[in-house]
């Protein structure tokens, strides 16, 4: 298997991962209260989402053959994409939507708690 086919089947692993969190998490605050649930739901939007869109971004640019240096520039690019659609989720689900903040907040993190740890379990069990 190239490494590019692993990457790729790696990082769809991670992010299926993350997606049963936000489904799991949500679930588990919509017992408490419906509204909970959403909330919980939004903030693991604001986590998975962008970490989506990174990864087609990646995805996209893997074919090509980048000159020296704009290797970093992209994955910077991409980072700062990455948190600037965070905060604007973010500022959606809390401002406009008015979502509870507890569940949005722990779901977010747990999403965030979830790319650092997968990619470890990941690697140790293969």
């Amino acid at each position: 298997m190239s490494v590019s086919l692993y990457s790729v089947k790696f990082a769809r692993t991670v992010l299926v991962i993350q997606l049963v969190t936000v489904v799991i998490i949500g679930a588990l605050f919509a017992l408490k209260d419906v509204t909970w649930g959403v909330s919980a739901l939004a903030g693991g939007a604001a986590a998975w989402l962008p970490n989506v869109l990174f990864m087609f971004l990646a995805w996209r640019l893997q074919g090509q053959s980048p000159a020296s240096g704009r290797v970093a520039w992209s994955f910077a690019l991409g980072e700062i994409g990455k948190v600037i659609a965070t905060i604007v989720l973010l500022i959606v689900a809390l401002g406009v939507f008015r979502v509870v903040f507890w569940p949005l907040g722990v779901t977010w993190l747990s999403v965030l708690v979830v790319q650092m740890l997968a990619p470890a379990v990941i690697n140790n069990k293969g």
